[in-house]
Formats: C-alpha cells, sequence, structure tokens
C-alpha cells in the first residue's frame, strides 16, 4: 500500500478529499500543482461545483485514489473509511504530511480536553514579547499546509485536536498536553480510546519533549505520555489575572506556557514572566473563553453576562462554574448530545451554595436537566426555544446580581453552524436586553 512521506510524494498519484470544509480546501491548494488529479466528496450535498456527494458516487470515486485525505471531523472508525482502507486506499491526513515536510525543532503541539486554545495564545504571546517571531496555527487559525501560510520562518504554535492525533505519525520537537477529560465520544467511540488518542500525539517518532500539568490525573495516564516528560506546577504569580484571564485552571494553562517558552528558547522562566508582565495589559483573552460580554448595575449589586461559548465539553463548564463559586449564576448549557457522561456538570451544578439556575436547550441540555432534577428536584430550572428567552429568564432569576454564564459543555451543531454562530448569538441577546 502506497504511504505518502510528504506532499511532493503525491507526484503521479491520484489523491481524493474527502470533507470539503476548511482543510479541505487548504489541502486541495497545497496538493492541485503535484497530484495526477484530484477528487473531491463531501457528506453533505451543494457543497461547490465539482464536488462529489458521498453518498451518490463520491465513495466509489474515492476507492480509485491512491490516497485520501480525510477531514479530520469524519471518524476514523466510520465504515466507509473502513471500506477504502480494505480496498487498499491509504487514508490519512494533510497534516501528517505537512510534517514529514517541516522543520519539527520550530514546531509546538498543543492539544487538551480544554485550555489548548487558550495556551496556544499564550505561548505565541508570549513568544512575541521576547521579541521571536511566531504565528498559531491549526484549529485556533489557518492549516499550516495552507499555501498562503509562510511556515518558512519564526515559531509555529499549532493547536491539535484529539481527532488530528491519531493521523499523525511524526512528533514536533515540544509538545504540550494542558488537560484530559472525556469528549467525542461519539468519534472515538469510548472515553478510554478518546484519551488514549489524545495522548498518541506524545507517543509518535521523533525526539521530542512533553509538558503536562502536575495533577493527579497525569500522574495515573504517565504510562501513555511519550517523548521526555516534564510535570508543570501551575503559576503562583498572578500572570493570569495580569493577562485577563478567570479561574484556576488559567493558571496551569500560564505555567504551561511560561514552560513551553523556556524550551523552546532556553530563556529563564523568570525573565519571560517579568518580560510579559510588562505588556500584560496588551493581550487580547480568546472571545468565547470566560468572556465579559456586558454589566448591569442592578442597584447595589451587579449582573455580569458571561460568554463561556469554547466550553463545548464537561471539564471546561465544569472550571468555568468553579470560577463563579461564590456567586449566584444562571447557566445556560446543553446542545448536540455526543454521549458524554454529563454527571461531572450534574453534580458540580447541585453542589454550588449561592443561587443557581440551570437553563437548557438540546439533546445534552435535556439530559443535564434530568441528572440535575435526580440529585436535586428544587433546583430552578427552564428549557427554552431562543438565546433571548435564555436571557431574559436568565436576567429575571438573577434580580440581585450574579452571573449569565453561558458555558455549554456541549458541541453547537444542533441548531447552530459552530460555537461562534452561538457564542454571537449570546452577545446579541444580551446587548439587545
Amino acid at each position: 500500500m502506497f504511504r505518502p512521506t510528504g506532499f511532493a510524494s503525491l507526484a503521479a498519484r491520484r489523491v481524493g478529499i474527502f470533507g470539503y470544509g476548511v482543510e479541505g480546501r487548504a489541502t486541495l491548494a497545497r496538493v492541485y500543482d503535484i497530484a495526477a488529479s484530484v477528487v473531491i466528496v463531501d457528506d453533505a450535498t451543494d457543497v461547490a461545483p465539482g464536488v462529489l456527494v458521498n453518498g451518490d458516487g463520491g465513495h466509489e470515486a474515492l476507492l480509485t485514489c491512491d490516497v485520501v485525505f480525510k477531514s479530520p471531523g469524519i471518524p476514523r472508525h466510520r465504515a466507509d473509511v473502513l471500506d477504502l482502507e480494505a480496498h487498499g486506499v491509504t487514508v490519512c491526513s494533510a497534516l501528517n504530511l505537512w510534517f514529514h515536510d517541516a522543520d519539527r525543532e520550530r514546531v509546538v503541539a498543543i492539544t487538551g480536553t480544554k485550555g489548548k486554545s487558550t495556551t496556544t495564545a499564550l505561548v505565541t504571546y508570549f513568544l512575541e514579547c521576547l521579541g521571536e517571531p511566531a504565528q498559531r496555527l491549526g484549529n485556533i487559525g489557518q492549516p499550516p499546509y495552507d499555501p498562503d501560510v509562510d511556515t518558512s520562518r519564526g515559531w509555529l504554535v499549532l493547536e491539535v485536536s484529539s481527532f488530528q492525533c491519531v493521523d499523525l505519525e511524526i512528533a514536533p520537537a515540544l509538545i504540550v498536553v494542558t488537560s484530559l477529560g472525556d469528549d467525542h465520544i461519539d468519534w472515538h467511540g469510548s472515553v478510554e480510546k478518546y484519551r488514549d488518542d489524545k495522548l498518541s500525539l506524545t507517543r509518535h517518532e521523533g525526539s521530542h519533549r512533553t509538558l503536562v500539568p502536575d495533577n493527579a490525573t497525569f500522574h495515573e495516564v504517565s504510562h501513555q505520555l511519550g517523548g521526555e516528560v516534564t510535570f508543570v506546577a501551575p503559576d503562583e504569580s498572578n500572570l493570569a489575572s495580569a493577562l485577563g484571564l478567570l479561574g484556576a485552571h488559567s493558571d496551569s494553562n500560564v505555567a504551561l506556557a511560561l514552560a513551553a517558552v523556556s524550551a523552546l528558547t532556553g530563556r529563564p522562566v523568570e525573565e519571560i514572566r517579568s518580560l510579559v508582565l510588562e505588556t500584560s495589559a496588551s493581550f487580547v483573552p480568546l472571545s468565547g473563553r470566560l468572556t465579559l460580554v456586558a454589566s448591569d448595575r442592578l442597584g447595589d449589586a451587579t449582573l455580569r453576562y458571561v460568554d463561556d461559548g469554547l466550553a463545548t465539553s464537561v471539564l471546561p463548564a465544569v472550571a468555568a462554574l468553579e470560577v463563579f463559586a461564590l456567586e449566584p449564576v444562571a447557566l445556560i448549557a446543553g446542545g448536540f448530545d455526543r454521549g458524554v457522561d454529563y454527571h461531572a456538570l450534574a453534580r458540580a451544578v447541585v453542589a454550588r451554595t449561592p443561587a443557581t439556575m440551570l437553563l437548557t436547550m438540546g439533546d445534552a441540555g435535556h439530559r443535564v436537566a434530568d441528572l440535575v432534577r435526580e440529585l436535586s428536584p428544587k433546583l430552578e430550572q427552564a428549557t427554552f426555544d431562543s438565546m433571548d428567552d435564555a436571557v431574559r429568564m436568565a436576567r429575571n432569576f438573577l434580580s440581585g446580581g450574579g452571573v449569565v454564564l453561558l458555558s455549554p459543555g456541549a458541541p453547537s451543531f444542533d441548531r447552530y453552524k459552530n460555537w461562534e454562530e452561538r457564542s454571537h448569538d449570546f452577545t446579541r441577546a444580551v446587548r439587545e436586553r
């Protein structure tokens, strides 16, 4: 079976692109002038002219290819993917080929159940504070193999999802894993498989360092970690607060970013921290990650609206509740149900001492609501049909002040295109209230 070892190896080959989203378009641009021919297939209809439909001749076209580049969102264990491999078609990813071609000494790959986007932004910002050229790529930016991206110089800070980890063969010189919970069970098949797939990034070929938080979870899975492993304790200097980041988990993300930049540049953590602190006010936290959208004065009290829309799994939603442990909260949660265990989120809601209301949407929301109702039948709950309804009900509940918190704990694509569209809808509803 043909195994490509870089984009140049695709010369004179028939190439398939399965999934024509952001990654698929970047892949086409990268291979267009190299491959002998290209077939583009997507599950959806009317994606773009020339794109075949998977269930209407598209799969048969992919069977004629030497290699198929699969979109990260398509599970490897899907029947049509397995059928391609059974017929001798190599299924891989464009990111894997990019790693074959890239200068791995200039790449840091960052993954984790929560915190990977923020840590990617922090590493990039810290490097820039040192005068080091750096760009953030991957899930947080453009695919690094996009021809429009110049990766010929500087540090390449790459956010990598669990979907992408399993399709890679080569590790960069530095890997950061920010956290480990359970997520995307529908894609991976089980919690155990999700965690193993996520950590597989640390076990790929090539000498490398692996930075992980110094906590019980990562000590328990230390046998699954590859590379030269360093356990990093949370930062205790309040740098996270100076950067406008909320929550104890932010201290861990900051510590990992400091350790990563020190490993890349050879400069001491203390020096990096000092230089970052000088310009910390210019750091812009990511939208959708505990972002303050607006606040109202209610007599002597304050009502804050916080967008944590990037919290599309249980772990970050629980962490968000911990940030506001001493304040009344109306939590907006739920969305698409991908089969994860919501008991931890339900317990976190019920365990709160201040006044708490749960507002839910989608199938995941129904599951969370049922679990909360079993644990605490009297805790106030409501479902909603629109974000305007959710904001209105939350505001009525928090007449004495508190936090209206969008922290869904679930993906958005039951009613929104992506998490950003859901966050934008929340922000719109808040500003039009």
